[in-house]
């Protein structure tokens, strides 16, 4: 049988001012149809460079050589009218951040009807039905209230849906999902695979699935080519590959987890913050005069303490009020009930007041990408909060990040250099560097490794273990990856819809959870046989 997409010695280069630099060497590969191929690597491999080059949606800069045969038709060089018939037709992509993908001004209706108009001159009721139908095909449910919808207004799962959903909508041949599930929650993660394994089946497709988690490979691809500097250093059925890797790199990529325990916390450790049965609502108000007419109960009655050493890790889907409970322990969100700092209560306390105990409370995000100013140098970053409060070190700014800066792994001598210099492990460094120079007692991780690939996560983990073991940190760690919370994590608060359903130490959460919701989470995480409905 033809494969459905060969890829046979494709080279691609990036121009600029007049030289070539290479990111895909020699690479070649088939997709069979009906078949589930990975491309695994780490960030910088040359998986999405390959996965673009399929249908020529690389930037003009791009020398591409080699050959990329799709269904008989030779794609490198074609005509632009043909690869235009070819995208979004019978060649789909799935990109891991629906925010960026869709457009935050038009509907969903909206969007998808665009799709059908292009390819299938398909308008009005005609192209309304097709479009409840896609909605409803990729598990939408209550699809005709989500029509008006806009992007902003869906969960992180609803709106990967709805990008499946566009995706399929043309009945394409081969689906290419580039990291479709990197953001998502675990039970959301396993519901997108299994969606995506089940339209395989019944629409006949092909998928060309791109991603740096194995645990993902292991659950959906039929074969994997693992990919290292813009070369594939070994192929294979997945079964084959995980039992018995022959490459170095792919046995590093197989043994990179996050594991073991962090240190025990000293039984006389200090609490640093607490709070008891805060509350975080926000008020839905409607017409003219803005009268209320209810709430998003986004935090309901948390009860937490955190001591000196501790972490205490906070899971659920998204929209359960992980993020929403950390902001309104800083302060940063309005809230009702106590919220205690160092046995001070900082509830109550104006803006004006709160602004010395902020170097004590800082937070590191879940984007090294995002979160990093492009304008400012790693050294103007990193001194930030230098300039805003009194640390009690006298010393110049530039020598207090060096010092940070060296002990969280960065080169001191890049400090000039901006962040897009930087890989992703490295600009997530940098973010913790800015958190850590000011000596804080309590760091908020909201999500601090979720954007990194699992290599460079096992780094981040090592990272934040060795500086709470040395500065006795209290953490507060956000996560939907519970292997890395297992990691972390001395306690454990399990959130979902606002609500605490399930408190208490790691070990017995992780071992013998106690509430549906709770298992459901670690059958996902652990890709355990049971009821994943319960999450739902």
């Amino acid at each position: 049988m033809t494969p459905l997409l060969q890829v046979r010695d494709l080279t691609i280069a990036f121009r600029q001012d007049g030289v070539e630099t290479p990111a895909v060497r020699g690479v070649g590969f088939d997709v069979n149809r009906g078949e589930t191929v990975a491309i695994v690597g780490e960030s910088g491999s040359g998986k999405s460079v390959t996965a673009l080059s399929t249908v020529a949606l690389l930037p003009d800069s791009a020398v591409v050589r080699g050959s990329v045969i799709y269904d008989g038709t030779q794609m490198i060089g074609a005509p632009e009218a043909d690869l235009r018939r070819v995208r979004g037709n019978d060649i789909s992509f799935i990109f891991q951040e629906p925010m960026t993908s869709l457009n935050p001004l038009h509907t969903i209706e909206k969007q998808l009807g665009e799709s059908l108009a292009l390819h299938q001159n398909l308008r009005g009721d005609a192209a309304r039905a097709r479009i409840l139908d896609l909605l409803d095909k990729v598990g939408i449910n209550d699809a005709e209230s989500r029509l008006s919808a806009y992007p902003h207004q869906l969960s992180g799962g609803q709106r990967q849906r709805v990008m499946i959903a566009m995706a399929l909508a043309n009945g394409p041949d081969l689906l290419i999902a580039d990291e479709p599930t990197t953001a998502l929650d675990v039970t959301i993660q396993a519901q997108i695979l299994e969606l995506l394994a089940d339209l395989k089946r019944r629409e006949g497709m092909s998928l060309l699935f791109i991603t740096h988690d194995l645990t993902i490979v292991r659950r959906i691809a039929d074969r994997v080519c693992v990919m290292k500097q813009g070369e594939i250093v070994e192929t294979g059925p997945v079964a084959e590959i995980f039992d018995n890797p022959q490459h170095p790199y792919t046995r590093m990529l197989l043994e990179a987890e996050s594991t073991g325990l962090p240190d025990p916390v000293a039984p006389d450790a200090p609490q640093i913050v607490g709070t008891a049965h805060l509350k975080v609502w926000f008020p839905i108000t409607r017409g003219l005069l803005k009268r209320t007419a209810g709430y998003v109960k986004a935090v309901n009655d948390a009860t937490l303490a955190v001591r000196a050493g501790e972490t205490v890790g906070i899971v659920g889907e998204s929209g359960s009020g992980k993020t929403t409970l950390a902001l309104a322990i800083m302060r940063l969100i309005s809230s009702e009930g106590p919220i205690s700092l160092e046995g001070r209560r900082i509830d109550g306390v104006k803006s004006r007041a709160l602004r010395p105990l902020r170097q004590d409370m800082q937070i590191v995000f879940q984007d090294p990408y995002g979160s990093l100013s492009p304008r400012m140098t790693v050294a103007e970053i990193v001194a930030e909060g230098l300039r805003l409060h009194d640390t009690g070190d006298d010393r110049p700014h530039r020598e207090q990040v060096a010092d940070m800066l060296t002990e969280t792994g960065i080169d001191p001598a890049s400090m000039d250099r901006y962040p897009h210099e930087f890989s992703g492990g490295q600009r997530q460094r940098i973010a913790i560097a800015r958190a850590m120079i000011l000596r804080p007692k309590l760091v908020v991780l909201d999500e601090p490794t979720s954007a990194l690939d699992q290599t460079v996560q096992v780094q981040i983990v090592e990272l934040l273990r060795d500086l709470q073991r040395r500065h006795g940190l209290a953490y507060l760690f956000i996560s939907h990856d519970l292997k890395v919370v297992r990691a972390m994590s001395h306690k454990v608060i399990v959130m979902k819809r606002g609500d605490v359903v399930e408190a208490g130490e790691a070990a017995q959460i992780f071992d013998t959870p106690a509430t549906p919701y709770t298992r459901a989470l670690m059958a996902a995480a652990f890709d355990l046989k049971a009821d994943r409905a319960a999450a739902v």
